[in-house]
């Protein structure tokens, strides 16, 4: 049955068109994670989370999430955490997680009750904390800057989250404890946290000998492999991406004699390292793990980045013997994230979305375009972020989230697009960006682009006349809606394809915005700056 989404800490509409994270749930609910929030779609419509930008006590119970960019969102039934983040001017801030056990609560006039947890950080004394079968040593993360949680995963008993400085840790959903998770170190290529603390310090505590949990840069004595990027956990079986290759954990929970009659829980994970060039991943920087199972076999897909060895290159590295061997696709592109179904994977890039059938041939889909009659609706980026597979009906749907909105397409060859972006002013005419770059703003297909927002339209033919500060028409075109489908845009150039000045310049736009007018101009200043 679907979720009917009461207003009370909603309002329609989306905050920013930048939508990094997309969370299927129930029946009829999407979570997007965007650049300013937390938004929905309930079937139907779309909305935005009600914020706040006053403080929140660590462990508070409230309505509102904080305010800041979602670069994180995990569902396990109706169990769902948020990240937080923002910057400080110069670097990546941690603004914490919220964490709720009924997210269809949104369907209730008293809102969601999420549980706010500040950015996971370790007091100045956290040197030898315990894990699995010991203690190990550790450089304590103090501070949110830097520690910014970029996946999360839900899983049995755990929250698990992979936060760059902040590194990899779990959270138990029972205890409401956090812990982190120690990988191997740069120079390691395994590690076992059930045996081997065979050092006993002058409290009497089993250490870990030869370890040191750091996630600074090498050359200040840390490891790379000690900044989380990426989680996903399975069965008995965490993966986890970082700045130094990808961990295989095998997790062990049992009871164990030791010795005769005494019986214990062994509670710990048995790491497996992975990195370039020793085991063939693209490269080292790995922001996106998916799984496959298909045909009884399981495939783990990474969005493997080239960091900093010589050699490494962006792309796709993937096994399908759990880490044994490791192949490569998509060489060159930047991917961002992967989704996986059956026999189908999509990976989402900054050239667009991807799809294969058996993960060594391609095909990229088309920039997404609504071609409802008189829609103008279109997605005006190459740059695909995330996207998923939506199988509640009996058709399965695409979404994807993109720097220029989110879209679904009632298919899954991305021919019936329905697009959802940020509306400042429903039925005015504007510019949008503006100022505007066409070397940086709206990039498809080797060009920039600035979108005219009309509201409505009743008219099929619409005039776009462009002038100089002079005053001198610099370019024209003339929209013929019925055989015409996107948004009405202008890529910065003149009537020679040649790119215009920086300056200052005035659109006028020709139609009638209501049955009863006849078609009338609509003035707007742009600003160009290259």
């Amino acid at each position: 049955m679907s979720t009917t989404v009461q207003d009370t800490f909603m309002s329609q509409g989306l905050l920013s068109n930048i939508v990094a994270e997309i969370k299927i749930m129930s029946d009829s609910l999407t979570w997007l994670g965007t650049g300013q929030g937390l938004a929905l779609h309930d079937g139907e419509s779309i909305y935005n989370h009600h914020f706040t930008t006053d403080s929140i006590a660590d462990g508070e119970n409230t309505n509102l999430v904080p305010y800041g960019g979602i670069p994180a969102i995990a569902v396990m039934g109706d169990t769902m955490a948020v990240a937080y983040s923002g910057d400080n001017g110069t670097i990546q801030v941690g603004y914490g997680i919220t964490l709720t056990y009924d997210a269809l609560a949104v369907g209730d006039s008293s809102g969601i009750s999420w549980t706010y947890l500040q950015q996971p950080i370790d007091a100045e004394t956290d040197t030898v904390p315990p894990f699995g079968e010991g203690f190990y040593r550790a450089l304590p993360v103090t501070v949110p800057e830097a520690n910014v949680t970029y996946d999360a995963f839900l899983y049995g008993d755990y929250l698990w989250t992979a936060s760059w400085a902040g590194g990899l840790r779990r959270y138990n959903l029972s205890s409401k404890n956090w812990e982190n998770v120690p990988m191997p170190m740069d120079n390691q290529d395994s590690l076992s946290l059930c045996d081997g603390f065979d050092e006993t310090d002058d409290l009497g505590r089993d250490i870990l000998p030869g370890y040191y949990l750091n996630p600074r840069d090498p050359a200040d004595g840390g490891n790379h492999n000690h900044k989380a990027f990426s989680v996903l956990v399975h069965g008995d079986t965490v993966w986890a991406g970082t700045a130094n290759g990808i961990n295989r954990g095998i997790m062990i929970n049992e009871w164990v004699e030791d010795p005769p009659g005494n019986f214990k829980l062994l509670n710990c994970i048995e790491w497996i390292h992975y990195s370039y060039p020793h085991d063939n991943l693209s490269g080292n920087f790995v922001v996106g793990l998916a799984r496959q199972v298909w045909n009884g076999f399981s495939t783990i897909w990474a969005a493997t980045m080239n960091a900093d060895t010589p050699g490494e290159v962006r792309g796709l590295s993937y096994t399908r013997d759990g880490g044994l061997t490791w192949k490569t696709a998509l060489l060159g592109e930047r991917i961002y994230n992967i989704t996986a179904k059956d026999s189908l994977v999509f990976a989402s890039s900054q050239s667009g979305l991807w799809k294969s059938l058996d993960g060594e041939n391609w095909a990229v889909f088309d920039s997404a375009i609504d071609t409802t009659f008189m829609s103008q609706s279109e997605i005006l980026t190459d740059v695909v972020y995330t996207s998923v597979l939506d199988e509640r009906d009996s058709i399965p749907n695409l979404w994807i989230g993109t720097s220029n909105g989110a879209a679904i397409s009632s298919d899954l060859h991305g021919t019936s697009w329905t697009i959802f972006q940020t509306e400042y002013d429903s039925t005015e005419f504007y510019a949008y960006p503006n100022p505007f770059s066409p070397f940086n703003h709206n990039q498809l297909g080797g060009e920039g682009y600035v979108k005219f927002h009309t509201g409505n339209i009743v008219n099929t033919q619409v005039e776009l006349d462009i002038y100089n500060f002079a005053m001198e028409k610099v370019f024209q075109y003339n929209y013929d809606f019925n055989l015409y489908n996107g948004a009405i845009k202008w890529n910065g150039r003149d009537m020679n394809g040649v790119l215009v000045d920086n300056g200052v310049y005035f659109i006028r736009i020709k139609y009638a915005p209501s049955i009863n007018k006849s078609p009338q101009y609509f003035w707007d200043k742009l600003i160009v700056v290259k």
